[in-house]
């Protein structure tokens, strides 16, 4: 029997995230969103691309929660983008009732689902999927750190001149301007970068790592990244429904693990069949392991706003 994946949200991502699931051949595929004939429109379009890129996958855009029961895996791209004179704490605010609702709906048809949270604030919004669903830690799982290392494997490979293949990366904490790119756990062919590269040209791509969603807003003048997104929660989905014991850097609710509780942190951990299988703990430095803990104060502080409005 085919597995069934629900995307929320037909936007850029979220039907680039259907896009890209379809031609992978994961599962049967629904996507809903709130606009009426938008999800349809849409998925019937890629269900007529099936002949053309060789997938039999099915694809169906609903605006009803009852064609999305018995879903497998909820991919949640559901959210507003930040508007002009909008505080942080307004979109916060905004995308947590988004979030909360789209939960409560899609739990209440899926009830064995593993979720994959990409709105933003990403951190705060998986907490806050976490409280509505009432699933266990592994059965939420945020996409952020896949993106960020693979925009820092990006500029690894053009700094150096060598194949995207031969790169790794890790980028570890919140996504956003406090994220942890580790240069020590960065490598090429199996080669340290820190070996590879002088300290300035490290400062420089951890710098534009860090800044990477923000560079492409800009180019864009309205909206944001979408391509690079739907390709990193794809690899998670493929590494869960597929059980490949894959390990990602992603947002994950820990439990004391290097030495922070009940925050969304990025860090590495295994994903397989049963959702985040292990976190893996890996040896940080002094300096590291600072910026870690700066990366969840910042975290923290978007969910304190969420515990003052009853959302965490």
């Amino acid at each position: 029997m085919r597995k069934k994946i629900t995307v929320v949200g037909a936007g850029n991502v979220g039907a680039t995230v259907v896009q890209r699931l379809a031609e992978m051949e994961l599962g049967d595929l629904v996507m809903i969103d709130i606009l009426q004939g938008v999800p349809q429109g849409k998925g019937l379009d890629l269900l007529e691309s099936g002949p053309v890129c060789a997938y039999d996958t099915h694809v169906l855009g609903t605006n009803n929660y009852d064609d999305t029961a018995r879903s497998d895996l909820v991919v949640i791209t559901a959210g507003l983008p930040r508007k002009p004179g909008m505080s942080r704490d307004d979109l916060l605010l905004t995308n947590a009732k988004i979030v909360r609702e789209v939960t409560a709906n899609v739990v209440a048809q899926s009830p064995t689902c593993i979720l994959v949270v990409v709105s933003n604030p990403l951190d705060a919004m998986c907490a806050v999927a976490l409280k509505e669903s009432g699933f266990e830690r592994r059965r939420v799982v945020g996409m952020a750190g896949v993106l960020d290392s693979a925009r820092f494997r990006t500029f690894i490979a053009q700094e150096l001149k060598v194949s995207v293949e031969n790169t790794h990366a890790f980028v570890l904490g919140g996504h956003g301007d406090t994220m942890v790119p580790l240069p020590r756990y960065s490598t090429v062919a199996g080669i340290p970068i820190t070996e590879l590269m002088s300290q300035e040209q490290i400062n420089r791509l951890v710098k534009r790592t860090r800044e990477g969603g923000g560079e492409i807003v800009q180019l864009l003048g309205s909206g944001s990244a979408y391509y690079a997104p739907a390709a990193a929660v794809a690899e998670m989905v493929e590494a869960i429904l597929k059980d490949k014991k894959k390990i990602l850097p992603c947002a994950i609710c820990l439990d004391g693990e290097y030495g922070i509780s009940g925050l969304f942190v990025g860090v590495p951990v295994k994903l397989g069949e049963r959702g985040v299988e292990e976190v893996i703990q890996i040896n940080l430095t002094t300096e590291e392991k600072s910026a870690l803990q700066r990366s969840a104060k910042a975290v923290q502080e978007l969910v304190d706003v969420l515990k003052k409005n009853s959302y965490v």
